[in-house]
Formats: structure tokens, C-alpha cells, sequence
């Protein structure tokens, strides 16, 4: 089997969240969204000194955070009203080695702990799996228990720590607790996220 970068123009539809291509006039909408000290508070964007609170000024590190020429990026929106609540993306596709990440995930205050990262990360997983991806990584600042509680309830398993991955916004070096999802365990989590997210579930 061969890996295909997923169509980064596809619409991805579920029964709360519909997936598509963030574009350049969606971004005050989502600085709406997540433009607030608590969404860089656990590492996202480079962590708490990576703030900005001048939609300028965050534009201007949205354009250079994002994998925008790179990745699948997406605006995550919400079925009934059509309105931004968060980004990720799908990208660092290694199509030899059959492998794409999970990343730049970052979603407004008012929709954690809802169905919607769960359903968002259903629809992004089948995509990469159906593309012919044999490991999906997710990753999260080692600080970011949230983050991290997350991705373990999405079920993908736990890796371990890269220590020093990279800066952050404040000159500290973050270290990277890393997670996957495999092929051959994608049937299970399928069907727990499934479960999870069925209506008599919610």
C-alpha cells in the first residue's frame, strides 16, 4: 500500500464539526476564537511569552506558526451555525515511510472538554488512515497535561518524552511527550471514538 497526501481542499463533515481549508479571510474570525492567554497558557504556539493580543500582531504569527504550505491546514467549524472554533492540521506527511502528524491544534475556551476534539481528531484520523497512513503521530508540550489527558482519551499511545524539541516563545526548551495511532489499532479506536461520540452518548 501506498500513502497519498489527503485532497487539502476535501471538506471533512461530522455531526458537529465540519473540517475545511482555513483560508487567509477566516483569521480575524478565528483570533475570535482562540486568540486568548489561555489558549498559549499550556504550550500551544510556542507557550504563554508567544501571545499576542493585537489581531496584527497575531496575524503576523499565525502566518509564520502554521504549516501553511506544507500541511492540511483547517478551520474547525461548527455544523449549525457555520462559525470558527479552533485550527489543526494534518501535515508532516512522510508519504515513503507512510507516517503524517497530528499538530497546530488549538480550539476557543468555550468548546473544551465539548465532543468537539474528539469528533474533529475522528474525521482527521480516518482521512490519514483511508490515505493509505500507516502511523499517525500526536504530540503536545510535556507541561500541557490538558492536551495530553486529551490525546490519551482519544486513544493513541504514549511514545515517550523528546527532550529539547525546541524553543519556546520564552527561550526555555520544551521537551515533547509524543503519542500514535497505528494502523492495525485504528479498527479500536475507531470504534471507541465512535461510540464516545453516538447521540445517546452525549
Amino acid at each position: 500500500m501506498t500513502a497519498t497526501r489527503p485532497d487539502p481542499a476535501a471538506v471533512l463533515e461530522g455531526s458537529t464539526v465540519r473540517l475545511r481549508p482555513l483560508a487567509l479571510g477566516d483569521l480575524p474570525d478565528l483570533f475570535d476564537a482562540i486568540g486568548h492567554p489561555e489558549v498559549f497558557a499550556g504550550g500551544w504556539g510556542g507557550g504563554p511569552a508567544a501571545y499576542r493580543d493585537t489581531y496584527e500582531e497575531w496575524r503576523e504569527f499565525l502566518l509564520g506558526y502554521l504549516a501553511w504550505e506544507t500541511g492540511n491546514v483547517t478551520a474547525v467549524t461548527l455544523r449549525d451555525d457555520g462559525r470558527i472554533v479552533g485550527t489543526t492540521t494534518l501535515g508532516d506527511f512522510d508519504l515513503a515511510n507512510r507516517s503524517a502528524h497530528i499538530g497546530w491544534t488549538a480550539y476557543a475556551p468555550e468548546v473544551w472538554g465539548t465532543r468537539v476534539n474528539a469528533e474533529t481528531k475522528r474525521l482527521l484520523l480516518g482521512a490519514a488512515f483511508d490515505s493509505g497512513f500507516e502511523r499517525v503521530k500526536l504530540q503536545a508540550d510535556v507541561l500541557n497535561e490538558r492536551s495530553r489527558a486529551a490525546i490519551l482519551r482519544l486513544g493513541a499511545q504514549f511514545e515517550g518524552i523528546l527532550r529539547h524539541t525546541q524553543l519556546r516563545a520564552d527561550g526555555t526548551w520544551r521537551d515533547t511527550a509524543v503519542y500514535s495511532v497505528l494502523r492495525e489499532e485504528w479498527p479500536a479506536v475507531r470504534a471507541s471514538l465512535d461510540e464516545r461520540l453516538a447521540p445517546e452518548a452525549v
